[in-house]
């Protein structure tokens, strides 16, 4: 008898796979018996098991020995060479101010809280103040009607604005100095019919027209700032508020001015500085200021001429870090609708450098810049049993 398949006597067929397990046709009948065996997976499976674990321990021990290496920072020599340079040219200039005799020192003290010099200090506080106030709120009104959609109101305002930021601060104080000349009697009732009359002498003293003078001009510079912080609310805050029914009015004070202020602040307080400066400009207009104050004593005690302009430039100087400071904080309350967390204040900052500093010797691992609860979640992730490389980068 033959097999079918191979075209081979059946015992030389059984005498083949019998020597080998594998047939003429390359078949592997041993394979296929039940009871073969299966001794080599086992032994893989363990093998692959205890490799993961060591490799686990290995990742847990540089895990905590990084922790515990302390962090260097980026080296940056090029900023160290700047730094060295400027402070040497600043140091030069500090010793010039103190060696050279010409500063008089001696005669900036004498001046530097002289009843004169406060009684024009306090004058171009109040002028200052008085002209901020009212060109921030006239500044709000012409913006509101230069956004208008009547073409009256637009017209105006956009002509208010180019007149006076055409025309220099120091025409505009002559031109109403000079007021009582144009108008001797300031009238207010019909056109071309009975009105109120006034004499302009006793209506406007020196203050008041070095107060409108400085308004009237700043009013056309705060106008178009407050126009772009307008501008700068988004669209749908807008759209947000008239779904909500809220009137005209309630929408603009309660919505979309809050969200303006935020880019209002800091160039309005930029303005108020200017406008501290721009109050020298009074003396011209006979208000003797804190530099009418300076310029008449100058005339007066030529021989201390540079002290009492470095008493000037010392109170400018004041009053500018103070509206600086104001503006800081009146932009951190600005900026709560807008930022998860307000950044730190200058005195936070120092209080946690010292916070730092002091715990510097404590001899925590890894040194005062890390977190000591970053520390230890990160310690308790690294040697948490059974955890694998994937979980920890999860």
């Amino acid at each position: 008898m033959t097999d079918t398949r191979t075209g081979l006597p059946r015992g030389a067929t059984s005498a083949v796979a019998g020597t080998d397990g594998v047939d003429a046709t390359g078949v592997d009948h041993a394979a296929g018996a039940p009871d073969a065996p299966r001794a080599s997976r086992p032994t893989v499976a363990s093998d692959a098991t205890d490799a993961t674990d060591a490799t686990a321990t290995s990742v847990d021990a540089a895990g905590r020995a990084a922790l515990d290496r302390p962090v260097l920072p980026l080296r940056h020599p090029l900023r160290w060479i700047a730094a060295a340079v400027v402070l040497v040219v600043l140091l030069n200039f500090v010793e010039t101010l103190f060696t050279n005799e010409s500063w008089g020192w001696p005669a900036v003290g004498k001046w530097l809280f002289s009843p004169a010099i406060l009684t024009g200090l306090q004058l171009t506080l109040v002028a200052t103040a008085l002209s901020a106030v009212i060109s921030f709120t006239g500044g709000i009104v012409v913006a509101i009607a230069r956004l208008s959609h009547n073409p009256v109101l637009s017209g105006l305002a956009w002509g208010y604005v180019w007149l006076f930021r055409s025309v220099p601060l120091i025409l505009v104080l002559v031109f109403l100095y000079n007021l009582g000349s144009l108008y001797p009697t300031i009238g207010i009732g019909i056109p071309f019919g009975p009105q109120v009359e006034v004499t302009t002498a006793n209506v406007l003293g020196d203050l008041a027209i070095g107060v409108i003078g400085l308004s009237l001009s700043e009013i056309a510079y705060a106008s178009e700032i407050v126009r772009a912080g307008v501008l700068a609310v988004d669209h749908g805050q807008h759209e947000a508020a008239q779904a909500l029914g809220l009137p005209r009015r309630r929408q603009f004070v309660r919505v979309i001015l809050p969200q303006a202020l935020r880019s209002i602040v800091p160039a309005f307080v930029n303005q108020v500085v200017g406008l501290l400066k721009a109050s020298s400009l009074l003396f011209y207009v006979s208000l003797l200021d804190l530099f009418g104050v300076v310029q008449n004593l100058s005339s007066t005690y030529p021989t201390d001429i540079i002290p009492l302009l470095v008493v000037a430039t010392l109170w400018y100087l004041a009053l500018t870090s103070a509206v600086s400071i104001v503006q800081y904080y009146v932009e951190r309350w600005t900026a709560r609708g807008s930022v998860r967390a307000l950044p730190p204040t200058p005195f936070q900052r120092v209080r946690a450098a010292v916070r730092r500093g002091s715990g510097r010797g404590s001899g925590r691992p890894g040194g005062p810049d890390r977190p000591r609860q970053a520390a230890s979640a990160a310690r308790g992730v690294a040697s948490s049993p059974g955890s694998t490389i994937d979980d920890r980068t999860i």
